[in-house]
């Protein structure tokens, strides 16, 4: 996975570079519009097109029944029974492409997510450092931190022996791009900040080196499996979507947008690649 994160990420850092300087609002468009063709044109070459052609006309049928004998309890019921195994049908046709559309679209959606789920720290923004431990005794292990110019640790390590992790307050003083050091058992392990207001990949957590945190989290490669350090995170502040005065700050408000505009782009495009959806 950790191979599969560095080539793809490459390739998305690549594209998304010439929007690092715009409003997150137009990358998540941009992206909208390939992502929805892609998604669509999948659809019609791997999905049966005549026989969700049929279903959709039973459907049709059964609506134009309950219309016809609206007064007819048994048919307007025996309609209704038959738009629900209808819709099912549909259902079960359209699950064919979701198998050839998600693996690709859960990938780029996770890198994406690196840009547009959280934003960058500005000067004077602190926020939460937590380093967890792997096996460790009873007792506190030591920890040693190297800071970089441009960050500071404004509260000593506070271990939390339940959980097995040290947490500090982590402060940004300047932009820029830095590497926090942690030495511990005799390892010692880096994990990347970036303090700017453009929108550049973040890494809100540094993970162990199991196949869905390496899924969720890609911008760094894992930890090493027999290292001290386990997993390293930061609490990045949440994404904003912003547009004509309307904002949402959540770290999912991009996925939102971006899911909409993709259904939009393909269903301005079913008629004119000859989908049927």
């Amino acid at each position: 996975m950790a191979t599969v994160n560095v080539v793809f990420g490459r390739l998305i850092d690549w594209l998304q570079a010439p929007m690092r300087d715009l409003p997150p609002i137009v990358g998540v468009i941009v992206w909208s519009v390939p992502v929805g063709i892609f998604a669509l044109w999948v659809f019609g070459k791997t999905s049966n097109q005549a026989k969700i052609a049929q279903v959709k006309d039973k459907i049709a049928a059964s609506l134009f029944e309950i219309r016809l004998f609206n007064d007819d309890l048994r048919a307007i019921a025996r309609a209704q029974w038959a738009i629900l195994r209808h819709v099912v049908r549909y259902q079960a046709l359209a699950l064919v492409p979701m198998v050839f559309i998600l693996p690709p679209l859960v990938l780029l959606m996770v890198h994406l997510h690196q840009y547009y789920g959280f934003r960058g720290f500005q000067p004077g923004d602190a926020a939460l450092l937590r380093v967890e431990l792997g096996e460790h005794g009873p007792r506190r292990p030591d920890i040693e931190v190297d800071v970089p110019d441009g960050l500071r640790l404004d509260t000593p390590a506070i271990w939390a022996g339940e959980l097995g992790e040290f947490n500090w307050q982590l402060a940004a003083e300047a932009p820029g791009d830095y590497e926090l050091g942690f030495t511990t058992g005799g390892t010692t392990v880096t994990k990347s900040v970036r303090v700017t207001d453009r929108v550049v990949r973040l890494s809100p957590e540094r993970p162990p080196r199991r196949f869905v945190d390496q899924l969720e989290w890609p911008s760094e490669t894992p930890l090493p499996v027999d290292g001290a350090i386990r997993r390293i995170s930061i609490d990045y502040p949440e994404g904003v979507m912003a547009f004509a005065g309307w904002s949402w700050r959540w770290s999912f408000a991009w996925m939102v947008v971006f899911f909409v505009l993709t259904m939009v782009v393909a269903l301005a495009l079913k008629k004119p690649m000859g989908v049927e959806l």
